[in-house]
């Protein structure tokens, strides 16, 4: 599917067409999100989130010209047994409310990031026939989009490939990465040398605690020589802070630690090899920058999904990847002694990885919903129960 080259016209509302996101209470649904309503909002839409009361937590970043609706949903995968025997009630309540206000104000486009939250908005959507798409973040569909995968026009994969049911009509559009990660894309690569060579480990709470107990091991084994000209930047748990400084300090490598780094995309810039939890966000900023990484999914990851992310990476060239189960300080060492010791091989790992980026994967999202309205009127819409 080709959006096409000309947006679409506006319609009768004179504010601009309306686009719905129905997105659910996490930093991995919400983001990308964001980003499609801070462009549609650029595009002269206007953009309403419908999302229930954890998810508007999440929303702070989101313009204040976005309009929230605050929608009951429920979920049927956490919470107690009374929680999920609500859950279907919650979520009718939700589909009723979010039903009376589109036919108040017909959205020209309803597009979903997932998440139990969305449920409501995307049921409403689907019943009224109103264009209708997905956003999947991860390289394995989440719940509630691998419902809807074939009963919406488009499946909009931020990670290629995914793993689509038979029939879903899909286009890889990538996903999109902040603006101050696009500031240093395709930032030059200083290949590996004699110089001091910039060492990143993120991972967020997902990977802070293993990684604060293997680095110090893995980085003890690498020849003196190598471990010297390292500039170590470490996310560490507050628990794990002062073992880590010790760690380090014993080893005389320059590091910084901190429970969060506020500057990832510029310390991104500045590495020579990337240490990272496979998340889905974490390798579009890698591979928009463009580093080599060795990725570590997080083994407890809803049906493996962050293996299914870092899949596509490593078959280009621009990542290593070693499982939870596997990973030890002998085999971490060993991954980063081959990179760093090779400069050819990391230059080319790092042109793998750019290549693999999508910078402008918040366009290709914007020119799918203006596609989507463009052809939107409910009678040329293929039947929703058709495969």
């Amino acid at each position: 599917m080709a959006p096409p080259a000309d947006p679409p016209p506006t319609g009768p509302l004179p504010a601009g067409p309306l686009l719905v996101i129905a997105a659910g209470g996490t930093g991995g649904h919400m983001f990308p999100a964001q980003a499609l309503a801070e462009e549609m909002l650029a595009r002269g839409w206007r953009v309403l989130l419908s999302t229930d009361g954890r998810g508007a937590r999440y929303a702070g970043g989101f313009p204040a010209e976005v309009e929230r609706r605050v929608t009951a949903a429920g979920t049927f995968a956490q919470g107690g047994l009374l929680a999920r025997l609500l859950a279907p009630f919650a979520i009718l309540a939700g589909v009723g409310a979010s039903l009376w206000a589109m036919l108040r104000d017909r959205p020209a486009c309803v597009a979903g990031f997932g998440g139990y939250p969305a449920l409501p908005a995307m049921i409403a959507a689907w019943v009224l026939r109103i264009p209708l798409l997905i956003h999947e973040q991860n390289g394995v569909l989440g719940r509630v989009n691998r419902l809807f995968a074939r009963r919406v026009d488009v499946v909009a994969c931020g990670t290629w490939p995914t793993d689509l049911p038979a029939g879903a009509r899909h286009l890889h559009t990538g996903n999109p990465v902040r603006a101050k990660v696009l500031d240093h894309r395709a930032a030059p690569y200083v290949a590996p040398g004699e110089r001091p060579m910039g060492l990143v480990v993120i991972g967020g709470s997902q990977g802070a605690g293993l990684f604060s107990r293997v680095m110090p091991e893995a980085l003890m084994l690498l020849d003196a020589p190598l471990r010297d000209r390292l500039r170590l930047s470490q996310q560490v748990r507050p628990e794990d802070m002062a073992r880590a400084q010790d760690s380090y300090r014993a080893l005389r490598i320059r590091s910084e630690l901190r429970g969060f780094f506020d500057d990832v995309p510029e310390r991104l810039a500045g590495a020579t090899l990337v240490i990272s939890r496979a998340g889905a966000s974490s390798i579009a900023d890698i591979t928009v920058i463009g580093r080599p990484a060795i990725l570590i999914p997080f083994a407890a990851a809803t049906d493996d999904h962050q293996a299914a992310n870092a899949a596509g990476l490593v078959s280009a060239g621009g990542a290593f990847m070693i499982r939870e189960d596997a990973l030890t300080p002998d085999l971490l060492a060993g991954h980063i002694t081959a990179i760093l010791s090779d400069p050819e091989g990391a230059e080319a790992m790092a042109a793998a990885s750019l290549a693999e980026g999508r910078p402008d994967a918040t366009q290709h999202l914007a020119d799918l919903v203006e596609h989507l309205a463009q052809q939107g009127a409910a009678h040329e819409r293929t039947d929703p129960a058709s495969p």
